[in-house]
């Protein structure tokens, strides 16, 4: 429980962050690599055996609010606070692509997950997702290598007029489910406190699981069949899918506004104010 490494960009903030896919070259951690975007629109690639930035790219005019790496790490798609998409190349650092569907509400999330070449009636072998805070959800095929990016489905989930007393609504949120191929799980301000899963197969929602309060952060554990929702109430809530049993903890100092299960899923990150928690899932 120590401090092994830090990356210090003077005078800017860094708002985002995604590790590069890949296995951990024999030996230690010559392949491991992050990606940060920052509050002046720029993004930087550190490698973290070696310490040191390796690129510099500014794919943007505004804050980056949402970065991902592509699932075989060859590009690195980003999003801003205006609402645009960019796919980059770290070999290159060159923008290849621009995308400007969400323009005007920042995009809050973007995920990519492997999918088969023909999979949904289109080419390509990668699925990736962006997420504005409009809740508006689009879905993504593509193929870098051949410079293809289809737009396969366009989600828009209703709220009511925003009631009084809500300083900033929460955030809306999708990721693709791990035990549910083809599926995506909402959550965001709506007409009612829930999660949602919808089939891109099907085009509709699928299950639904009611949530005490709004979510304000999500994640899915890639090894089982759980989903960690985060609250403003200084709350967690671990829900096992698709029964829906839920155990929930507090101990957080302000609003869980990120949670992350580790690749083993044995393991759940939470992140409030001024606390990192480290929960250990027993029975995994």
């Amino acid at each position: 429980m120590e401090l092994v490494v830090q990356f210090q960009v003077l005078n800017q903030s860094c708002q985002c962050l995604a590790w590069k896919p890949g296995p951990v070259a024999a030996g230690g951690a010559e392949s491991q690599h992050v990606v940060a975007g920052y509050s002046d629109g720029t993004l930087r690639v550190f490698s973290v055996s070696r310490t040191e930035m390796e690129l510099k790219m500014h794919p943007h005019a505004a804050a980056v609010t949402a970065t991902a790496y592509s699932t075989d790490g060859e590009m690195i798609l980003s999003g801003d606070k205006d609402g645009l998409v960019a796919v980059s190349s770290p070999r290159t650092g060159m923008t290849i692509r621009i995308l400007a569907d969400h323009k005007g509400f920042p995009i809050t999330v973007l995920q990519c997950t492997r999918k088969q070449y023909r999979d949904f009636g289109v080419e390509g072998d990668e699925l990736w997702l962006a997420t504005s805070s409009d809740r508006r959800v689009s879905v993504w095929a593509s193929d870098w290598l051949k410079d293809k990016c289809e737009l396969l489905d366009w989600l828009s989930f209703p709220a009511p007029a925003s009631p009084e007393g809500f300083g900033s609504l929460p955030p809306s949120l999708a990721m693709f489910c791990p035990w549910k191929p083809g599926t995506l799980v909402y959550v965001g301000f709506g007409v009612k406190k829930e999660a949602l899963f919808y089939s891109l197969h099907k085009k509709q929602v699928v299950e639904k699981i009611s949530l005490p309060y709004f979510a304000t952060s999500l994640s899915l554990s890639p090894a089982a069949r759980f989903m960690a929702v985060g609250f403003g109430e200084r709350l967690l809530r671990l829900l096992h899918c698709p029964d829906g049993a839920a155990q929930d903890y507090a101990g957080h100092d302000d609003t869980v506004h990120l949670c992350r299960f580790a690749p083993s899923g044995h393991h759940l990150l939470t992140a409030s104010h001024s606390a990192v928690l480290v929960w250990e899932l027993t029975g995994s």
